[in-house]
């Protein structure tokens, strides 16, 4: 039975009454990021975003792309997810308004819109089935892809960050119903 789920919310984890490490699912509250949504349809808007955000734009559909704590999703022909880290929002936003001034765009900061949480083990894909529609298989859903879906009843952004590894973001104000839906699902896997 399972008996934790460890919840890490920065650099001292919090264990629930559901979870331990060794668990065959863990849930990690992730700690807070600078969320940004950027609309550009523009090619010479790209490399400006490269450059500033540390990342390059994936302009495959359904990825992301990353480097360090930075990381870039696709979310529509012309809509992305930039994330890093919290404490550098201010500086971010203020740099990418300036190197797309002339560039038509909208660049719109939801740092506090979400949460994120990180879903490993060798039955995070069931847990993450037992409300997600999308067949989450790695031939169907492979490492480095992500995607709106819905996750029981909330809508959320999956991405698939390892073998055994997902990351989610869901709004803040359905956060603590998916935490309880996922610890709910993990239950049968202990």
């Amino acid at each position: 039975m399972l008996d934790a789920v460890t919840v890490s919310a920065g650099p001292a984890p919090v264990v629930l009454p559901f979870g331990r490490p060794s668990a065959p699912v863990l849930i990690e509250a992730l700690p807070p990021q600078a969320r940004f949504v950027l609309r550009l349809r523009n090619d010479a808007g790209f490399p400006k975003v490269a450059e500033l955000s540390g990342v390059a734009l994936p302009r495959e559909a359904c990825r992301f792309a990353e480097n360090g704590s930075r990381r870039a999703i696709w979310l529509g022909p012309d809509e992305w997810l930039l994330v890093a880290p919290y404490a550098e929002a201010g500086h971010l936003f203020d740099g990418l308004e300036q190197a797309l001034a002339e560039i038509p765009h909208s660049l719109v900061e939801v740092s506090h819109r979400s949460l994120g949480y990180a879903i490993s083990g060798r039955e995070a894909a069931s847990v993450l089935a037992a409300g997600c529609p999308l067949d989450l298989d790695q031939r169907a859903f492979p490492i480095g892809m992500a995607t709106r879906t819905v996750l029981a009843k909330t809508e959320i952004i999956l991405q698939r960050t390892g073998g055994e590894s997902f990351q989610l973001d869901v709004w803040r104000s359905f956060a603590n119903y998916t935490l309880g839906y996922l610890i709910e699902a993990a239950r049968s896997y202990g």
